[in-house]
């Protein structure tokens, strides 16, 4: 399962930041893209919701440090 939410999540990423090139990774955080800020991050988690049929609370979201806690985190809500 993971590999399949990390692939359906590379392509959240590349739709939220409009740039084909991008390839996540685990440790993955917003400083490995300048585009990431404030705003495109509302954008992203909204798109994750989306694309994954999940609610994530802002604590959930805080709790993020990179891609592979947003890939465990959604694993988890999944397997619910």
């Amino acid at each position: 399962m993971t590999a399949e939410i990390y692939e359906r999540l590379n392509k959240v990423f590349i739709e939220t930041f409009g740039d084909e090139t991008i390839k996540i990774f685990p440790e993955m955080t917003a400083d490995d893209l300048d585009e990431w800020d404030s705003v495109t991050h509302i954008s992203l988690v909204l798109a994750v919701e989306e694309e994954f049929g999940q609610r994530l609370n802002a604590s959930e979201i805080g709790n993020l440090e990179n891609v592979a806690a947003m890939v465990a985190l959604l694993e988890r809500k999944m397997a619910r």
